[in-house]
């Protein structure tokens, strides 16, 4: 008899459906990252030159043990990503850019997060 079985969730492979909707993915070019004691929120969106106003198209909710193991699979594939084709260049002038990666106090349309804004 073989008492290997014990764990329910030994040998079962998880099943992902994607929607047809889902496939089709959206297109973010801005992050803005809060975070509690008890959650880290990613708010997704897309700014388009000429516009003043971003919308909120996605956002994600998860435990700071999810954002941790989260950061560790995107390193991960990046690294892959370089190994495969290169590394990605980000160019200086990105650092005087409006958008991307910096951190501080951020604007936002209301309930953001208690602290930790930063925006991508």
């Amino acid at each position: 008899m073989d008492n290997n079985n014990n764990d329910p969730q030994q040998g079962q492979q998880l099943q992902i459906e994607l929607g047809e909707k889902e496939a089709e993915g959206i297109y973010s070019n801005l992050a803005i990252i809060t975070h509690s004691p008890a959650e880290f929120i990613i708010d997704y969106t897309r700014v388009t030159p000429g516009v003043p106003k971003a919308r909120v198209l996605s956002r994600i909710i998860m435990t700071p043990q999810h954002m941790k193991l989260l950061i560790g699979a995107m390193k991960e594939n990046l690294d892959r990503y370089e190994s495969q084709y290169g590394e990605i260049r980000v160019e200086g002038a990105q650092a005087n850019h409006p958008f991307g990666f910096r951190t501080g106090p951020i604007q936002t349309g209301g309930g953001g997060g208690t602290g930790g804004d930063k925006v991508h």
